[in-house]
């Protein structure tokens, strides 16, 4: 099983890095592996607009996303985790997601589907300082719709509100169990 593990948090050793870092633990207890990619060490270039990828489905930009488009194409289950920032994902979870626009030309106005979609899940992981209740609505929409661009079902997400100090997720052993869990059972068919 082909798996990645996008990090958009820009802080090493963070609550999201610690929640990831304990999902892959889960992946690996359940015999797998999984890639874990750093989005704030990435070259992404915004996406501008041009609408080369309308045409071509490709992105006029040649930097660090052409491979992770390789990637995203070859991988069966993808975690996007990010913090929250007013209320959506960092700017390199943003940058990222944006460039999946050639994904979504390639689908639905190229009309490059792939048949084992079914069989392609992705999962969100999102860390808040702050209690509100919509505190995560923008994230996951933006979330979902990313994976539907690059063809994965939405299929579960770890959410943790509250969390503001630096490594404080660590002590939350609720949801250090549930990042353990998620991982495990993200690797189980279909």
């Amino acid at each position: 099983m082909n798996i990645l593990i996008f990090n958009g948090s820009p802080r090493k050793h963070g609550n999201t890095d610690l929640l990831l870092e304990q999902i892959e633990r889960g992946i690996v207890r359940a015999g797998h592996k999984a890639e874990h990619i750093h989005l704030a060490h990435l070259v992404i270039h915004p996406c501008t607009g041009c609408g080369h990828c309308e045409n071509e489905g490709e992105c006029i930009f040649k930097d660090d996303m052409t491979l992770l488009y390789r990637k995203i194409d070859a991988a069966n289950r993808i975690v996007i985790g990010s913090p929250i920032y007013f209320y959506g994902v960092t700017a390199q979870t943003k940058a990222f997601i944006d460039r999946c626009q050639a994904l979504w030309c390639r689908k639905y106005l190229l009309g490059e589907i792939k048949p084992e979609r079914e069989y392609r899940r992705g999962y969100m992981v999102s860390v808040a300082a702050t209690d509100g209740g919509k505190i995560f609505d923008g994230a996951r929409l933006t979330v979902r719709y990313a994976f539907d661009a690059m063809e994965f079902s939405y299929s579960g997400e770890l959410l943790a509100q509250g969390v503001e100090v630096k490594g404080a997720v660590a002590e939350k052993n609720e949801l250090m169990d549930g990042a353990l869990q998620l991982g495990m059972e993200l690797c189980r068919k279909p």
